[in-house]
């Protein structure tokens, strides 16, 4: 009834993050499959591992392009590496770049991050555990692991891989008989749902979950005059880096340029180099392709001329370690010629423990509801204010002694969760961004606030992120003076319903938090109510409904109420359930016997009254019901101040279509007073805590 299976799983997790477990070194086990455990007993039984999770069959491809009986997958077979080649290696002299070789699916955008990724043993360990083989205990099961969404999870896979023709349907290596890249692809198509899942995409992505690193997208055509130094310190702290061509048509996809580089594809930047060419110098940068064949042809490229006038040395250096699809151009070239650069930033667990430069980081786990939390952008004034909202204090600025402005570099990242595995539904990414607005004076130093639609319509932002687009995440770097922020992430549309991560990534020390109501609850003293007090015409309309035992059953409640709101012709109500009428005799009967006498009525019929003027005051167009984010507000005028997440679960409970009617209303309120009452009698000393066995906590929930 209150959704208690999520909310207590939700509590389990936030209590297993607080113990460490989602770290790369405790990673959460992907459908709680046990890697060890599944391993030995495959050894111990002598049969090699079969997915039960990921199974080897059509639907595991994909549900569109490479559905089931698609021309694509037509003659697809499953098998594995054994039986494909005679010596069949897992990494053969090391992972290398010549390793991932684009099959027939769009995603280039991933094997650009793992050919990245090669290039930092530490990093590529973390996602490709050590001691994986065909040859010492193999039993057909290898496992890797992703970063997804603030976690650190292992996924486990069978090696039986789509096969065409007698050649892999996907990703290989250009060994022939290594295998590592391929089965990276299998496990990350399990995480995504299928193969299809993963066809386009931005390298970000790829370089995010491989390292837990936040990423920056850089638009060369207007790129910043340090974009040398910005890659050339990049590539020096390990981050990973990709660029790619825009296309400006469904006809572009994928074409070649006159001089062989493919727009809409994702290529690897893998090095800098400044050289000496006719007496100045020629600053180049080297990229990679990772369909391998398709290579730049203009200056610098493998056989041009340029290369007959710089030493020879250097030549052989340059070009010595050159893998098949890698290429130079000069940096000037570079910018003329592709549009967008994305950097992956490392965070501070990823890098090295000499490093000089990392981020200090923050991460929030949130949710996007309707009615409750998903309230639009900015356009939407009504329903702007009830998005989550974070705090951050910027306490130090920067030292870059070239720099006069006294500001705070930080930069916020923005990513909504698991929208690829909606594909298959026919749902894809929301339009995501976020605003930052200056906390005033009043507020500072204050976490229980959440602020309401009058401050938004007061202030502007301050900064922003410079778009509103649908891709997984949407970040900015931004400089702000020291001072306390509020972080408001939001869709752009009201209503759009999702979980995301915001995560804060400051310079120097910083503090951040939620800014969120603190659960109070402020009930007006109850009158004590006699039956003397209780006047002629209230009696008399009691001794008829209540018959000759003068006490009210919940099915007499029941047809009460439905009588008298069925005369309030303003008010929209399909009329109060025996549930509902069941709580508030519960809520309101002294003795136990589950009926109500003459004065227990008269204090809930005072309730309802006063609920009843409340739930008006609401009700701002006048429709008969109130509107999911006026409830809010609606309840804190009641006594009852609530977080999100509470308010996310009532709406959840009590909402139809985005909106409360009467009965509902009253329910909500009847249930919260409930709770309220037996947690405060149950804490006796006002710690905020109490402790209840099985039973007691049975009879509370059941009973309430």
């Amino acid at each position: 009834m209150y959704l208690f299976g999520g909310v207590s799983s939700r509590i389990q997790r936030e209590r297993l993050h607080a113990e460490g477990m989602g770290s790369n070194d405790r990673a959460l086990r992907f459908l709680n499959q046990d890697y060890e455990a599944l391993k030995q007993e495959c050894i111990e039984s002598g049969c090699l591992f079969e997915d039960p999770c990921f199974p080897a069959h059509a639907t595991s491809l994909g549900f569109k392009e490479l559905a089931p009986n698609s021309s694509k997958t037509r003659g697809v077979q499953w098998k594995r590496p054994t039986e494909l080649s005679d010596n069949p290696q897992f990494i053969l002299g090391g992972a290398t770049r010549t390793d991932i070789c684009q099959g027939a699916l769009g995603d280039c955008w991933l094997l650009a991050a793992i050919a990245s990724l090669t290039l930092n043993e530490k990093l590529l360990h973390r996602v490709v555990p050590h001691g994986q083989s065909f040859q010492h205990d193999y039993a057909g099961i290898f496992h890797f692991q992703f970063w997804q969404f603030g976690e650190w999870v292992d996924v486990v896979i069978d090696d039986r891989l789509p096969v065409k023709d007698g050649e892999l349907l996907f990703v290989h290596s250009a060994e022939g008989n290594e295998f590592w890249s391929a089965l990276i692809e299998k496990a990350y198509a399990k995480l995504n749902g299928s193969y299809e899942a993963l066809s386009g995409g931005s390298t970000t992505e790829g370089f995010e979950d491989f390292t837990g690193g936040v990423a920056e997208m850089y638009e060369l055509r207007k790129a910043p005059k340090d974009l040398y130094r910005i890659i050339s310190k990049a590539l020096e702290r390990g981050s990973l880096l990709g660029c790619s061509i825009d296309i400006t048509s469904a006809f572009d996809m994928e074409a070649v340029t006159f001089k062989k580089l493919v727009k809409g594809h994702a290529y690897s930047v893998t090095g800098l180099r400044q050289v000496d060419f006719r007496g100045t110098m020629e600053r180049l940068i080297r990229i990679r392709n990772p369909w391998g064949q398709v290579e730049w042809t203009g200056a610098w490229s493998d056989n041009s001329s340029e290369w007959d006038e710089i030493d020879q040395a250097e030549r052989e250096a340059m070009n010595g370690q050159m893998e098949d699809g890698e290429f130079w151009m000069t940096f000037q070239e570079f910018k003329r010629q592709f549009s967008r650069l994305e950097i992956c930033n490392l965070t501070p667990d990823a890098l090295n423990d000499d490093s000089l430069s990392f981020w200090n980081t923050i991460k929030f786990d949130g949710s996007w509801r309707r009615g409750s939390t998903a309230g639009g952008c900015r356009n939407h004034p009504n329903t702007f204010w009830i998005n989550p909202q974070y705090k951050i204090k910027l306490l130090e600025e920067d030292d870059d002694p070239e720099d006069d402005e006294v500001a705070c570099s930080f930069l916020v990242a923005l990513m909504q969760r698991d929208r690829r595995r909606f594909r298959e539904h026919g749902q894809d990414m929301h339009t995501i961004g976020f605003a930052v607005y200056e906390v005033p004076e009043e507020f500072h130093g204050c976490q229980s606030v959440h602020l309401k639609k009058d401050f938004f319509l007061k202030h502007t932002s301050c900064a922003r992120s410079e778009t509103f687009i649908n891709l997984r995440e949407v970040s900015a770097r931004l400089r702000l003076p020291p001072g306390e922020y509020l972080i408001v992430p939001s869709t752009f549309e009201p209503g759009r319903e999702a979980d995301f991560v915001l995560r804060v990534f400051t310079e120097k020390q910083s503090e951040t938090q939620e800014m969120d109501d603190e659960v109070t609850f402020n009930l007006e003293e109850e009158q004590e109510v006699s039956e003397e007090d209780i006047d002629e015409s209230f009696r008399a309309m009691f001794a008829q409904l209540s018959g000759e035992d003068m006490e009210i059953s919940v099915r007499e409640l029941r047809t009460i109420l439905n009588r008298v709101v069925s005369k309030h012709k303003d008010l929209k109500t399909d009329g109060f359930s025996m549930e509902s009428c069941r709580c508030m005799v519960s809520l309101m009967d002294k003795d136990g016997s589950a009926r109500l006498g003459m004065v227990e009525f008269q204090i809930l019929w005072n309730k309802i009254r006063k609920w009843l003027g409340i739930f008006r005051q609401f009700d701002l167009d006048k429709s008969g019901s109130m509107s999911a984010y006026e409830m809010r507000l609606a309840l804190e005028s009641a006594g009852f101040k609530l977080n999100n997440k509470l308010n996310q679960i009532l709406v959840a409970r009590y909402a139809e279509k985005d909106t409360i009617d009467f009965d509902n209303f009253v329910c909500c309120l009847v249930k919260l007073e409930a709770m309220f009452k037996a947690f405060r009698e149950l804490d006796q000393e006002g710690t905020g805590v109490i402790e209840m066995n099985i039973t007691e906590w049975l009879y509370m929930t059941m009973c309430g």
